[in-house]
């Protein structure tokens, strides 16, 4: 079994003739928390997408948790939890009805079970009757994450899945993150804060659908010549603007 949980190489998908993601190369070592940045519109979502199998791409080639990820989009699927970045859950549903949706989805042979051990996990057994609707910011996130986590994935693709929640929320929301990385889960996650950015693993930059940096937040403010990450990324920001004018 490889040690890379993602190896995609060209990953490529264009819209009205306009390539949002351009020839993107992508690693992740299995059990990594990898931080995925850039401004809106850099192709991010849609590079997610395309990793779990939701859009198919224009162009690419390579393995998600071992599996062609364009032959055998239908099982890389089963094999990974997608977080989207706005709620995506029945609001009209209560949290547990919302969860034993979910495992019908999956065809989960012990849905009560499952359920019940997904709302103990993230400490939603007391609200379980609650309306998805009735929520805030930050058990809305806590409920999208059971929901993630309860057919048992491998891998976690999380879209901007802080965005709008409170700092308390956010932080027991990493310190989440990086309990399942220690079990092994794989996690690529999307952010545009600086402080959880300096909480992953490693670090992938993106502008213009094209990857600008990678590495560790020390290694990629060394080499920008940077005093912090947000400078480094102003920076990259700045010369892939000079960059694609100079190209049109």
């Amino acid at each position: 079994m490889s040690d890379l949980a993602i190896d995609v190489r060209g990953l490529t998908k264009a819209y009205a003739g306009r390539r949002v993601v351009d020839a993107v190369d992508m690693q992740v070592a299995r059990g990594r928390i990898v931080g995925f940045l850039g401004p809106n519109g850099s192709g991010k979502t849609t590079s997610l997408r395309m990793l779990c199998g939701l859009l198919t791409p224009d162009a690419g080639e390579g393995q998600v948790l071992g599996l062609d990820f364009r032959r055998r989009a239908a099982d890389v699927k089963r094999q990974v939890g997608y977080m989207t970045q706005k709620f995506g859950l029945y609001e009209d549903l209560s949290i547990r009805e919302n969860l034993d949706f979910i495992a019908r989805l999956f065809s989960m042979p012990d849905r009560r079970a499952a359920v019940d051990a997904a709302l103990d996990r993230l400490g939603l057994a007391t609200r379980q009757k609650q309306l998805a609707g009735a929520l805030s910011g930050g058990w809305k996130q806590r409920l999208a994450l059971a929901a993630c986590l309860l057919h048992r994935p491998r891998l976690l693709l999380l879209d901007e899945p802080t965005a709008g929640v409170d700092p308390k929320a956010r932080r027991e929301f990493w310190d989440q993150i990086h309990q399942l990385a220690t079990e092994g889960i794989t996690v690529l996650v999307s952010t545009h804060y600086m402080d959880e950015a300096e909480r992953c693993d490693e670090l992938v930059y993106i502008a213009y659908g094209r990857v600008l940096a990678r590495g560790t937040a020390a290694d990629i403010v060394a080499t920008s010549g940077a005093s912090d990450l947000e400078d480094a990324f102003v920076r990259l920001v700045g010369q892939a603007t000079d960059n694609y004018a100079g190209a049109a």
